[in-house]
């Protein structure tokens, strides 16, 4: 492996392990479609049986809009792995814009700079999500 793919390799590791860390999830373009269909539901429930009628829209809606959209949110880091060659490459100009002139030898002491270093991390996080929802268009969910 080249010097060059090898801190690719270890940025989209560090990204991997960030967002890992951070609980996020991922989906990609679909989500409004189950929340039309809730709400569609719902509001044609409430037109035809009221308030009765919004409430067993509003559910029969939510649990078509989750079948809809089921399997379509997925971990940051799956995300991140089933990346094209050039988004990685993407992904590590626009990490490397932040990381600037640091050098490390591997991953795990990458990982433990970033991770030592609150502001760092803040940054490259922030890097990562806006990059993921900008050039990928997907949502970011964080889990609880």
């Amino acid at each position: 492996m080249s010097k060059m793919s090898q801190r690719i390799d270890d940025v989209m590791k560090l990204c991997c392990e960030l967002s890992a860390n951070q609980q996020v999830k991922t989906a990609v373009k679909h989500s409004g479609k189950g929340a039309l269909t809730a709400g569609g539901l719902a509001f044609a429930g409430g037109l035809f049986g009221g308030p009765l009628g919004i409430a067993v829209g509003g559910a029969v809606g939510g649990l078509l809009g989750c079948w809809m959209t089921s399997g379509q949110f997925k971990p940051l880091p799956q995300i991140i792995l089933e990346m094209t060659t050039q988004q990685q490459q993407q992904l590590y100009e626009n990490i490397m814009a932040i990381l600037g002139s640091i050098n490390w030898t591997d991953v795990a002491q990458l990982i433990s700079i970033v991770l030592g270093n609150a502001s760092l991390q803040q940054q490259v996080t922030a890097a990562l999500l806006n990059y993921i929802h900008k050039e990928l268009q997907a949502e970011v969910h964080y889990i609880d």
